[in-house]
Order: C-alpha cells, then sequence, then structure tokens
C-alpha cells in the first residue's frame, strides 16, 4: 500500500508494518525530454514507518515524481519511474549519495504496472496498474484482471508485492526506485498488444539503464542496484539479474531510445517467480499432479503424466547439483531434495519459534509430522496432502484453450492469446489452423527465462547474489521453479540465499525485515547506527 494520510496498517506476510504521512514541501521540476535526471525536481515528504519490530522512525525524504525512463516510450504511463531517497531518519541527517537502490517493481499476472499518478514512496505497490483483461483474454487462474483470483493478503491487485520492502529500505537509509513497465494486457486503437513479451524485461532494463546513466545525478550508488519483485514480479527480478547486459536484447531497447548504460543489477530479490514458462506445465505436474482440485476433482491424468515425463527429460537435461553436496536433481529424487533441503528445515524453525503450547497443539493437528530432538521430519507424499488442493488446471500456463494469462503474455499484434509450447500447440481445442507454435516464440522464450541466461548461454554479466522465497502452500507454481533456479545459480558460484515460509501461499514476505539486512550485508552498506529495518 502507499503511505497516506491515514494509511493505517498493511499484513506483510503476517508482519505488521505501516505508514503515515506528514509533511509536504517545495515543488517537483518540470517535465524535460531529456533522459537526464534532474537532482532539484523533487518534493520533500516526511513519514512515519513502522518496522517490523514494531518501532517507529520518523523519516523525511526526496520524493521525484513519474519520470519517463525512455527517449522514445511506447506509453509513458507505464514506461515512468519515481524515486525515494532519505534524507533524516530519526532526527540524523543522512547522505543517501552511496546508499544502495532497492529497484522494485509491482508487477503481477505479468500485467501493466504505473507509478504515473504515484504521490509517495510505495507508490508502486499500492496500484493496480490498469489496463484491464482484453476481450477474449484470459479468464484463468493464472490471468489477473480487476479482481484478480491469485491476488491476496499478501499482494496487491493484480499479484505483485506490495509496499513492505519498498517503506522498510527507506527507513534503513536505501534510495527506493519504483518502475512501471508495460503489461499483457494494453492494446492500441487499432487492437494491437504492446505490452506482450518481451515488454515488461525490456522496459525494465531501460529504467536501469536510466538509472545507470544518471550516475552522479540521481541518489544512491547505482553499483549497487538490488531489484525485488513478487510472482510475475518476482520471475522479472530474477530475469533483470540474470539477463544484464546480454545482447539479445539491444534491439528493443534501441526502438525504445533507452540510455547507452549498463543494465546489469548488483542482486536479485525474487519471491514465488514464475518463470521457466516453457517447462512450467511440466513442473507444476511433477509437483501437484495427485492433489486434487478445490472441486475434489482429479485433472486428466493422461495429461498430467504426459507432462511429467516432459519434466523428466528436463530436468536430467539441466545437469544442476542440489546445495549443500546433494548431488545431480532428477525428477526421481527431486522430492527427497526438496523434503531435506527446504522443507523441513522450513516446519522447523516455525515449529521452533511457537511456544510449548501452540506447537503442541499445531502437531496434534499435523500428525504427519514427526516433531523429535528439535527437528521436523515427514514424507513428500504426506506433505502434499497436507497443502491439500492445487491451485490450476491442467496444464497450468499454456492451456489448451488458451485460457491462461500466459497464453496473453506471448499474445502478437491483434492476437490476444497464443500457445507457446510444442504440446499446448497440438492439443489445442479452439480450433487453430496450425498446431505449432508461431516462429518468434521460441525467441521470446530466451527473453523471458532467466535459466536461458544461467544455464543455455551463460551470462557472465549476471547478478551474483540472490534471495529467493517461496511459500511451502504455494501452488501458483511448482516449487521446483525456484529450487532449479537457486540451484542453477549456486552452481556458478553465486551466493544464494533461498528458503521456503512454512504453511504460507502465495506472494508471501515473512522475512522482510532480513531482506533489507541482507541488502547491507551483501552491497557493505554501513548504516552508521540509522534506523533499523527490524528483523
Amino acid at each position: 500500500m502507499g503511505i497516506g494520510a491515514t494509511a493505517g496498517v498493511a499484513a506483510v506476510g503476517g508482519v505488521a508494518l505501516s505508514a503515515q504521512a506528514s509533511s509536504d514541501s517545495s515543488p517537483a521540476s518540470s517535465d524535460s525530454d531529456s533522459l537526464a535526471f534532474d537532482p532539484d525536481g523533487y518534493t520533500k515528504k516526511t513519514t512515519t514507518i513502522t518496522d517490523t519490530d514494531g518501532n517507529e522512525h520518523s523519516v523525511t525524504y526526496h520524493f521525484w515524481k513519474a519520470i519517463t525512463y525512455v527517449a522514445k516510450p511506447v506509453d509513458a504511463t507505464y514506461q515512468s519511474l519515481i524515486v525515494s531517497a532519505p534524507v533524516e531518519i530519526d532526527g540524523k541527517t543522512v547522505d543517501p549519495a552511496n546508499a544502495p537502490i532497492l529497484f522494485a517493481n509491482s508487477i503481477g499476472g505479468y500485467m501493466p504496472s504505473s507509478v504515473a499518478d504515484a504521490t509517495e514512496v510505495g507508490g508502486g505497490g499500492s496500484a493496480m496498474g490498469g489496463g484491464g483483461a482484453p476481450s477474449g483474454a484470459p479468464t484463468g487462474s493464472a490471468a489477473p484482471s480487476a479482481s484478480a483470483s491469485n491476488a491476496n493478503g499478501n499482494t496487491n491487485a493484480t499479484g505483485g508485492a506490495t509496499s513492505s520492502n519498498q517503506l522498510l529500505a527507506l527507513a534503513a537509509g536505501y534510495v527506493v526506485v519504483e518502475p512501471g513497465a508495460r503489461g499483457r494486457t494494453l492494446k492500441n486503437s487499432d487492437g494491437e498488444y504492446y505490452g506482450t513479451a518481451p515488454a515488461a524485461i525490456v522496459d525494465l532494463k531501460a529504467a536501469v539503464r536510466y538509472v545507470k546513466a544518471n550516475k552522479g545525478r540521481i541518489p544512491g550508488d547505482v553499483e549497487r542496484i538490488v531489484s525485488a519483485g513478487t510472482s510475475a514480479g518476482g520471475a522479472l527480478s530474477s530475469l533483470l539479474g540474470a539477463s544484464g547486459d546480454s545482447p539479445i536484447y539491444e534491439k528493443y531497447l534501441k526502438e525504445l531510445g533507452a540510455a547507452d548504460a549498463s543494465d546489469a543489477i548488483f542482486a536479485v530479490g525474487a519471491w514465488c517467480p514464475i518463470t521457466d514458462l516453457e517447462h512450467a506445465d511440466g513442473a507444476y505436474e511433477w509437483n501437484w499432479g495427485t492433489n486434487e482440485l478445490s472441486t475434489g476433482k482429479q485433472v486428466d491424468q493422461t495429461v498430467s503424466k504426459d507432462l511429467q515425463a516432459q519434466f523428466a527429460e528436463y530436468q536430467a537435461s539441466l545437469k544442476l547439483r542440489g546445495l549443500n553436496r546433494f548431488g545431480a536433481l532428477t525428477a526421481r529424487n527431486y522430492d527427497e531434495y526438496l523434503v531435506r533441503q527446504y522443507l523441513e528445515p522450513s516446519a522447523t524453525k516455525y515449529l521452533t519459534d511457537l511456544s510449548d503450547a501452540d506447537r503442541e497443539v499445531y502437531l496434534a493437528k499435523n500428525t504427519f509430522i514427526t516433531w523429535s530432538g528439535g527437528k521436523a521430519t515427514f514424507t513428500w507424499d504426506d506433505f502434499l496432502t497436507h497443502v491439500g488442493a492445487r491451485k490450476k488446471t491442467t496444464p497450468a500456463f499454456d492451456a489448451f484453450d488458451l485460457s491462461a494469462g500466459e497464453n496473453n503474455e506471448f499474445g502478437a499484434g491483434t492476437t490476444a492469446n497464443r500457445h507457446f509450447t510444442a504440446y499446448g500447440a497440438r492439443n489445442d481445442t479452439t480450433g487453430l489452423s496450425s498446431r505449432r507454435v508461431a516462429s518468434d516464440i521460441p525467441e521470446k522464450l530466451h527473453l523471458m527465462n532467466p535459466m536461458f541466461h544461467l544455464v543455455d548461454k551463460v551470462n557472465g554479466r549476471r547478478s551474483k547474489h540472490w534471495w529467493i522465497r517461496l511459500g511451502t502452500n504455494d501452488s501458483d507454481t511448482s516449487h521446483v521453479i525456484s529450487a532449479n533456479l537457486a540451484a542453477a545459480a549456486a552452481g556458478l558460484g553465486d551466493e544464494v540465499d533461498h528458503l521456503y515460509y512454512w504453511d504460507q501461499g502465495h506472494g508471501a514476505n515473512t522475512d522482510p525485515g532480513d531482506f533489507i539486512k541482507w541488502i547491507a550485508k551483501v552491497t557493505g552498506f554501513k548504516d552508521n547506527g540509522k534506523a533499523k529495518a527490524g528483523k
């Protein structure tokens, strides 16, 4: 949520966080056609931010309203960013010149995201982003609209991130940049879609280039940009980190008149990333294939098993090794890996943090867990039963009837929804004349998949620091997706901090204070006793 005069309290993965605005002074500068940032074009604001420990911090900051970040925008309503830089925290003057920059997107469902009307820090996390659902566009669980089915208490209206990270970052002395981006539902007066793949990642890269091109003018250390995003925004945050300075985006950036600068970022924060889309259907069935839908019905098991077989082949081709010397990750042992590396440690932490009485109650209700020696153990099958209903039908992402949001993400021209996997195209039920994917799809898949830059064409300019989070009850995608992302980055020698939140669903962020501290750690930032982010 944004910080309004009566902002109230937002629930951040079960952690209370609030903000209230007070003063407002100094006029903002006029718009400019140049890509030069105006250091004096800010409004001075003061707000009170309550951290995750419940401590209030008075923060005075400079706020730059929406700035178009490309010279030739397709739609400046979305291709703009806002900047917030703290200058005083709890009565102490701070200099944000060398502070890390939190680059926080609020994209959900690959929908449009706008900061055009934002008037304060966190403005990106409060806006739905507009765009609406196109005629004949997705109506399934992966297709959020004004009443997005995958939005919940953890997310904004499109299923993207709320403003929790932005608020805590500002209170910790960091600069906060919030970019808007085009999304899949946007279409012009001729009915042509102009926000489908790869528009969102190209826009985010252009925004990074704008920031870096303005080194010395824009506050913050432009070599210490840390991206953050949730769901589709988490996927794009991961992609932004994996694909830094990759030449495959250059022609798209030139078309927009993006700044002549690097788009590589320092670190990635990704919550429940909906990514690796061309393999997501198989991964989903491997994970949730036996779980019933909320209706109590099973999905088509023939389709599910076909997709599971595809996943097994794909997983073997990756040749990834698990963390903590687990060994090669395959479809046969991935359940054991997830239980050992993520699920049991997650349950153990959750139970350890409970009081003795609450732990006893929880264990009595969840008898599948063995609690011994301060550790939780259980089987994969029992875990699946514990989670219960799967969120999506099959295929989850490339729907045979073209109803998934991801089908819209790969739309083109006046065609709203297209298949992007050979299996989806072969089994199309909409009466398409061709049962093959369009010729431009393979390139677009490369442009949208961080695994392409971590496995297929290893990118030396990628981020080397990764913060990845997922709720154990999140069946919006497969648990394998984030685990593969972590394994690929770790296998290249990158620093990876990846864990799952026990009993949490899609979009959960139950340790935002720890993320803020992690940023300070990996960037080497010293806060010199200024406001703490909480735990």
